[in-house]
């Protein structure tokens, strides 16, 4: 059954990438494209009629910040601006347009193949994210048929646009999942390698340090219960042994997690703040005319220094979103931005929603942090099993990860984006949403591999059961119509929007 669910998850992942690419194209090409205010990298060569053609096709994956990363990806961090987006991703976009397309640098320009590569590369991470995210809900979950359908889930991300367009949030996925993975596995230090990759594709991969310190808490506290407790001069040396290798371990691995943005901001610093370095003078001629009518900052020592080099922690990626992007406690509620406090509502009401059933459950266990063992019925009884499904005590570091993500979203940052960052950085929107899914409709997802449909191979629409819930639409409950159809108005609406440079999350 596991090897049925992970090729119906893998299916599913590969269908709905194929399908994002292709409303792409139709909604690009039917709805007229917004002229927003939104930085724009520059043509500097001439097309190619494969250039048209690739731009014609796939340009609705390069609207707004993708502009950024493409940009950064084929000059390099130039504008000050730029510094607002971790290296990782647009590094590794180059990489693939120089090796895996370099064949066809005689008929695209290198800004078409980093587009083309976006796609190659997001598909790629994204189909391993889904598999990652399944693996870790059998891990956490103890349920390979919630875990499934959380992936399934995934493949319909309300950030499905995302996923697919120049931006970070498929490789940043990819590797908060797989981080979280080899930690549920006792890998620590192959975690804390994929943790501090997260941190170079995105800031909010520090977060995930969390992780690591709650695992040796939790570690360290199995030795220190009084069922467990051993009393001798060895036994204490033992204890005092294991919390010293737990401090180190979490002492290292934060300094590894943390790193990679720290010498980010490092390289910022020398970029505008020493006035014996001038990068200004490999910069193109045309690139310093658009920074000149634009107001763009380039490096130049001749210049006056920013403001923020003579902070005491100077910090370039906090002052660019604090000039450039408004970020900032409450800046955001003002009440033209009701609207997107709107679009934000969903994923905020379901986090809250997960938090509060989760503790609702059991509020002692959440007191204690998770680092005792529950003492509940089910689990004491004879012959029982532990707690599994979304209750289990292994998903609180999760819920807490989620809820501090969420908490930071909505206090501090653009209210809309909050969707698209809690999509791609925790599995809780994935896991409530499937345990939403399966309390309302037992009987539609309660089926035997005896029973089960063999799998359609050669079907545009999957056969699973995501896909059996939106046949029965009809005799589905009101959750489920609301999960499900939350999910998918998100997945087309993002397509539209979004490709056509208008607002979304």
């Amino acid at each position: 059954m596991a090897a049925s669910d992970l090729r119906s998850v893998v299916h599913f992942a590969l269908c709905s990438r194929i399908l994002a690419i292709l409303f792409q194209m139709v909604f690009n090409s039917l709805i007229p494209d917004h002229k927003a205010d939104a930085f724009r990298a520059p043509q500097l060569h001439t097309l190619s009629a494969g250039d048209v053609v690739l731009e014609i096709l796939f340009s609705g994956f390069s609207r707004w910040d993708a502009q950024h990363f493409l940009f950064i990806a084929e000059f390099g961090y130039i504008y000050e601006q730029n510094f607002a987006f971790l290296p990782l991703f647009p590094a590794s976009l180059r990489v693939v347009a120089e090796t895996v397309l370099w064949p066809l640098q005689w008929q695209l320009s290198l800004h078409s193949r980093l587009l083309l590569a976006t796609m190659l590369l997001n598909t790629v991470l994204f189909v391993l994210s889904a598999v990652i995210l399944y693996q870790l809900g059998v891990a956490v979950l103890r349920d390979g048929r919630l875990a499934s359908l959380s992936s399934l889930l995934f493949c319909l991300t309300p950030a499905s646009v995302f996923m697919s367009a120049a931006y970070s949030e498929s490789m940043f996925a990819l590797l908060a999942f797989s981080g979280m993975l080899h930690l549920e596995k006792g890998r620590p230090l192959t975690s804390c390698i994929l943790f501090a990759l997260s941190t170079a594709a995105r800031s909010n991969g520090i977060v995930n340090a969390g992780f690591l310190l709650h695992s040796q808490l939790k570690h360290c506290s199995l030795y220190a219960r009084p069922e467990l407790k051993v009393t001798g001069k060895d036994s204490r040396k033992s204890w005092l042994s294991l919390v010293l290798r737990s401090v180190l371990l979490v002492a290292a691995g934060t300094v590894a997690i943390v790193l990679p943005f720290a010498l980010f901001q490092y390289y910022g610093y020398l970029t505008f703040c020493k006035p014996d370095v001038n990068p200004a003078l490999d910069i193109p001629p045309a690139l310093l005319q658009l920074a000149r009518v634009k107001g763009y900052r380039v490096p130049d020592k001749d210049g006056v220094l920013p403001s923020w080099c003579h902070h005491r922690f100077p910090i370039i990626y906090s002052y660019i979103q604090d000039t450039y992007w408004n970020v900032g406690f409450l800046r955001y509620y003002q009440l033209r931005q009701l609207p997107n406090f709107l679009l934000a509502f969903p994923v905020v009401a379901l986090g809250v929603w997960a938090a509060w059933q989760y503790v609702l459950a059991d509020p002692w266990y959440c007191l204690q942090l998770g680092l005792v063992g529950r003492k509940l019925k089910e689990e004491t009884e004879r012959d029982s099993k532990p707690l599994s499904d979304f209750h289990s005590h292994r998903v609180f570091v999760y819920i807490v990860h989620a809820t501090a993500l969420l908490t930071f979203g909505v206090c501090f940052m653009h209210i809309q984006v909050v969707t698209r960052f809690l999509a791609s950085s925790t599995p809780i929107l994935y896991w409530f949403s499937a345990h939403l899914l399966r309390e309302a409709e037992p009987g539609h997802l309660a089926r035997d591999s005896a029973t089960s449909p063999p799998p359609d191979k050669f079907g545009i629409i999957p056969r699973n059961p995501l896909t059996a819930l939106l046949r029965d639409w009809r005799d589905c409950s009101p959750t489920t119509r609301c999960v499900v159809g939350y999910f998918l108005l998100y997945w087309l609406l993002g397509l539209a929007l979004h490709c056509n440079f208008l607002p979304w999350t």
